[in-house]
């Protein structure tokens, strides 16, 4: 009788009849309560049905039942993952190939709960003798190429999901895996292609839209960011950061359409505490230190919490020498290095033993190869994970950690997660608090952090005696070419602004066309950051009664030298706002170029005013939109002020604080050697400020 019951039910259970299956099964276990497949059918029809305690109980009487019983140690394993019991499922699984030890599923299975455990490298061995056992095994290709990049093996990986895409040409959730894996390796044209064929798959993906859209961004593909970022929020109007890249794509091609709307719903949003926008990308457009650190620290919680298991949190070593490492990919030709190799050659090596920890560009250049002698100890770990580095940090008993790029560019902020240096630093690449529990100090000057706005950062604030940002003195200015052979106007008065295209926006250029209206002849100086953005901007000079000839557009020029050299052209740098010139501001200075600013209220909008202050300058620093403008006309007006302030520039050039690359670094070594002083002693990390050496 139950054989013929069992008969009906397995007809039932394999045509999707789960119902009438179960209440078969049922049927047959209250007949026979020892009954193991029964019970284990049944409990494959409970986890079909995404029903997991009956399933749980109904597995576990099968193995009491018959306790090798190796589908049901399977189906358990399955039943725990699902509940994300993946401890309990690794036991279920070892269960399975103990009994039967060449089941490929099961050796896939328990891989993927030791993924689930934050076991990588554990997994690995697993899934090769699933592949072993099966070499077709589609999905156990992907799984391990998911191993491999946690690992921080890149190129492996890849391999892993391409053979996965050989066999199954057709799964989208393996070509973004492919595509997350170009990322990483730096291949983000390959990455879109990637993304793609999987959008081809799976057009109403989001994730892979958004993904698609940022590569496109970070590749200056603005156009086809923008339109990417819209059809993410079509289909998830809160999809987490696609707005911030939405925003960043804009004003990086000068699309300034919806702008005002853009920023309050983005403002609205971090006020309910939504993932919407990345720290960076709203430094362009708040002025609110309050917003940065919020903005800050939502990222920080979702994306680089720190780790529950700190490597270093209290360890006080006991070094001849201070350990300093300067963590970051921009040892290379980058804003970073340009500003930081003169103070690293100078560092006092009697008091610090230095390392460089890269994970950028090891391409060789003459600045790569000037960084690589400035340290005593340049370290590689591109191929490194984070926790990777993390340990290597903690090995070397680095005392001092100090972040050099903050959320910029290719960062890292998850080793300093770790907590692998007892005092880890949050300096220069990054205009603002990183909102990390983690990072103790943050390294200033009275005039980018004003006392009574520490509360808007997270670190302890340490401030410098002169402008935070360092220069290189020493850093060489090419024959100087005419006018002529750079496109401008012999006679006319040129404004430049060689800021990033993303710091422009339009109440800014309102002043600057206003500017070319009231100086007759004059003329716009920009940077050709993309072609978008010079379609944008004629358009915008246009609607402003302002010929778009009248913006020159710069193209790129090879060499730091020729451009400070052409820089040196220029009559008058306008600076940007919310988002101030940086190292830029310190080229124009360097390059002898007076340069106007207005003083905001995020660390960002000050620091062209800090340089300015450290130049000796101050008279250059305006307090309004207004004042600032009549600021820039009136040197425009007056060719004698303007002759006396480039007069007082050249003077001051290589006397003023901004430019005395070796009492900067005395300096911020007496932050550093204060901090380590302060550790030593056991006490917390508080702010202080150091005097100016002599």
């Amino acid at each position: 009788m139950n054989e013929a019951v069992m008969r009906s039910a397995l007809a039932l259970h394999r045509a999707g009849q789960l119902a009438e299956a179960a209440r078969l099964y049922e049927q047959i276990v209250a007949a026979e309560p020892r009954n193991a497949d029964a019970l284990y059918l049944l409990g494959t029809v409970h986890l079909q049905r995404g029903e997991m305690d009956p399933a749980l109980t109904r597995l576990d009487r099968a193995l009491k039942a018959r306790p090798d019983f190796a589908e049901a140690h399977a189906a358990r394993g399955n039943a725990l993952s699902s509940l994300n019991r993946h401890a309990e499922a690794l036991s279920a699984y070892d269960k399975v190939l103990a009994v039967s030890p060449n089941r490929p599923e099961a050796w896939n299975n328990r891989a993927n709960a030791l993924l689930a455990l934050g076991r990588a490298a554990d997994a690995v061995p697993s899934y090769d003798r699933a592949l072993s056992l099966m070499p077709d095994y589609a999905d156990g290709w992907r799984n391990r190429g998911i191993a491999l990049l946690q690992l921080g093996r890149p190129g492996d990986a890849l391999q892993s999901f391409d053979r996965a895409l050989r066999l199954r040409p057709n799964s989208a959730d393996a070509w973004e895996d492919r595509g997350t894996t170009l990322v990483q390796l730096d291949r983000r044209e390959d990455a879109i292609a990637a993304y793609d064929r999987a959008l081809a798959l799976s057009p109403r993906n989001a994730t892979l839209l958004y993904n698609r859209a940022n590569n496109h961004s970070i590749l200056k593909h603005y156009e086809e960011a923008i339109r990417d970022c819209q059809a993410t929020l079509a289909l998830a109007p809160d999809y987490p950061y696609a707005r911030g890249v939405l925003l960043h794509s804009k004003l990086q091609s000068c699309n300034w359409r919806s702008l005002d709307e853009s920023k309050d719903q983005i403002s609205a949003a971090l006020r309910d505490g939504k993932r919407v926008c990345s720290p960076f990308n709203w430094k362009a457009v708040s002025d609110s230190p309050a917003e940065h650190r919020r903005c800050a620290e939502l990222w920080v919680a979702h994306e680089c919490p720190a780790f529950a298991k700190p490597l270093a949190q209290n360890a006080r070593y006991q070094h001849d020498r201070i350990r300093l490492a300067y963590v970051s990919a921009d040892f290379n030709n980058s804003a970073v290095a340009s500003l930081m190799a003169g103070v690293f050659e100078r560092h006092d090596r009697e008091r610090f033993e230095l390392f460089a920890v890269s994970f950028g560009s090891d391409q060789s250049t003459p600045m790569r190869q000037r960084l690589q002698l400035a340290f005593e100890h340049f370290m590689d770990v591109r191929g490194k994970s984070d926790s990777e580095i993390a340990a290597l940090l903690c090995k070397l008993e680095i005392d001092i950690a100090v972040d050099l790029m903050g959320f910029t560019g290719e960062c890292r902020p998850a080793i300093f997660a770790h907590r692998p240096a007892p005092l880890q630093v949050n300096y220069l690449g990054f205009p603002g608090t990183m909102g990390a529990s983690y990072i103790d100090y943050i390294i200033a000057d009275p005039a980018v952090i004003p006392e009574q706005h520490q509360s808007h950062f997270a670190e302890n604030v340490c401030y410098l005696p002169h402008c935070y940002l360092p220069a290189d003195r020493t850093r060489a200015v090419a024959e100087r070419p005419s006018r002529a052979e750079v496109g401008l106007p012999e006679q006319s008065f040129v404004f430049a602004s060689f800021n990033n295209s993303y710091k422009f926006n339009p109440a800014m250029f309102d002043i600057w066309m206003r500017l070319l209206h009231a100086v007759e002849g004059s003329v716009l100086w920009l940077p050709e950051n993309n072609p978008s953005a010079r379609r944008n901007l004629a358009r915008e000079a246009q609607t402003r009664g302002i010929a778009p000839e009248r913006i020159i557009f710069a193209p790129p020029v090879p060499g730091a030298e020729a451009h400070l050299a052409r820089l040196s052209l220029a009559d008058l740098f306008l600076d940007t706002h919310p988002y101030n010139a940086h190292t830029t501001a310190i080229d124009a200075l360097w390059a002898g170029v007076p340069l106007v600013t207005m003083l905001g209220g995020s660390f960002a909008s000050r620091v062209a005013g800090s340089a300015l202050k450290a130049a000796d300058l101050p008279e250059l620093i305006a307090g309004s939109a207004a004042e600032y403008e009549t600021l820039a006309l009136d040197l425009a007006r007056d060719a004698a002020a303007l002759a006396a302030v480039r007069a007082k520039l050249a003077t001051n050039r290589l006397t003023c604080a901004l430019f005395d690359t070796g009492r900067f670094t005395r300096d911020l070594e007496a932050i550093f050697t204060t901090m380590w002083q302060r550790h030593q002693r056991g006490e917390p990390p508080a702010g202080f400020a150091v005097a100016s050496a002599p």
